[in-house]
């Protein structure tokens, strides 16, 4: 028995958690496609298993300022949200979510992660690389959508605007496909940013994929103790 609690306890750590943001359609191509639909959902994503997502401080597109409506959903068995978007010119547009931090008793620290997603919209693609000045981001330097299974992702990670060198970030697959891992050691993929903040990794598998930069910074408190916040800045981006 005491083998068998192991066992499980070792596999909820390390299962990573990904706050994730997904829009009906990342490239808007006419009108019939233009108000999307946003999912937001706490997950594991290749396990495809989900947690309740407190309702989020905002979703967001471009800029703070701009908030928009949330509405209480289910996914995998559990509370999730959703918004919906009507784009009416051409443009890049960066949709992101500012969650509350969940507590992980499994590893003792908060969650505090902000994933963000761009859609491109009427053939305009302008600006993607550009940043939107969250605390912790990633810029993406190979176009965030557009995408082929077997290309190659490149971002940068930001902390405080500045290059973050030597941060690991943890990749998985959105994995609707049924995919089977051979091992555990495979449902999380990890990379590291060298010392100009960059990594890169090949998606191998169609689908979408999400990257989530990990900085550990602060503390917060949970039934009058304090524990570490992991803050996270995740990007989602399409593979075809």
């Amino acid at each position: 028995m005491r083998n068998f609690f192991w066992t499980i306890s070792l596999s909820l750590f390390l299962n990573a958690h990904f706050l994730t943001i997904l829009p009906s359609s990342e490239n808007i191509s006419n009108s019939a496609e233009s108000n999307i639909k946003i999912n937001m959902m706490f997950i594991h994503p290749f396990e495809q298993s989900g947690m309740n997502m407190e309702k989020p401080i905002g979703l967001f597109v471009n800029k703070k300022q701009n908030t928009l409506p949330l509405t209480k959903t289910n996914k995998f068995n559990h509370t999730a949200w959703n918004s919906n978007y009507q784009i009416k010119k051409p443009g890049v547009y960066t949709f992101f979510v500012q969650p509350k931090p969940y507590f992980e008793k499994s590893e003792q620290k908060f969650i505090s992660h902000v994933p963000k997603v761009m859609v491109s919209a009427f053939g305009l693609e302008k600006d993607w690389d550009k940043p939107l000045g969250l605390k912790y981001e990633i810029v993406p330097l190979t176009k965030p959508f557009g995408l082929y299974s077997g290309n190659q992702f490149i971002g940068k990670v930001l902390h405080n605007n500045k290059e973050a060198a030597n941060i690991e970030v943890e990749v998985e697959l959105y994995n609707e496909f049924g995919l089977k891992a051979p091992t555990s050691s495979h449902i999380t993929q990890v990379v590291k940013t060298n010392k100009n903040g960059n990594f890169s990794f090949v998606m191998n598998h169609k689908g979408w994929w999400g990257f989530a930069a990990l900085i550990q910074e602060g503390t917060n408190i949970y039934e009058g103790k304090n524990y570490p916040v992991e803050n996270g800045a995740l990007i989602w981006i399409k593979a075809y």
